[in-house]
Parts: structure tokens; sequence; C-alpha cells
């Protein structure tokens, strides 16, 4: 009964390493897709940049255009108290 423990122990300690190896390496795969798209988007910024395009700005409107309309609103008119306080 033991060595019936043990080998069943034993097998199932081999799928799981076979798991996780397949965990890591879809989690590398990954890691290197998203390095790839992060270098296609530099380039993108950079051919940007070269036609005249401010991509600091672009970002900005990359950003705005992923939130809710109303949350940017929002910010947009306490920005506005706020420079009016300050006399901006």
């Amino acid at each position: 009964m033991d060595d019936m423990t043990e080998n069943q122990a034993a097998e199932n300690y081999r799928v799981t390493a076979g798991e996780l190896r397949q965990f890591i390496e879809r989690f590398e795969r990954l890691d290197a897709e998203k390095k790839d798209i992060a270098d296609q988007q530099k380039e993108v910024m950079a051919e940007a940049k070269a036609r005249g395009y401010d991509t600091k700005v672009m970002r900005k409107v990359i950003a705005l255009r992923k939130r809710d309309k109303d949350d940017i609103a929002e910010e947009e008119a306490v920005l506005e108290m706020y420079k009016e306080a300050l006399g901006m």
C-alpha cells in the first residue's frame, strides 16, 4: 500500500511539474509577445513624431479615450476650479 501511495504521489508530481512547465512556457510566450507589441508601439510613436505629431499629447489622448466621459468632465471641472482659485 505504501508503494502504491508513493507511486501515486510521484505520478501526481510529474503531472503537476508538467502543468507548471506549461504555465511557465505560456507566460514566457506572452511576455515575448508583449515585448514585440511594445516595440511596435514605439515604432508607431517614432513614425508619428517624425511626421511632426506631439507624441506626449498623443499619449494623453490615448489615455483619455480609455476613460469614461463623465469621469473626464468631472476632472476637467475640478481642474478649472483649481486654476481659477490660483488665478491661472
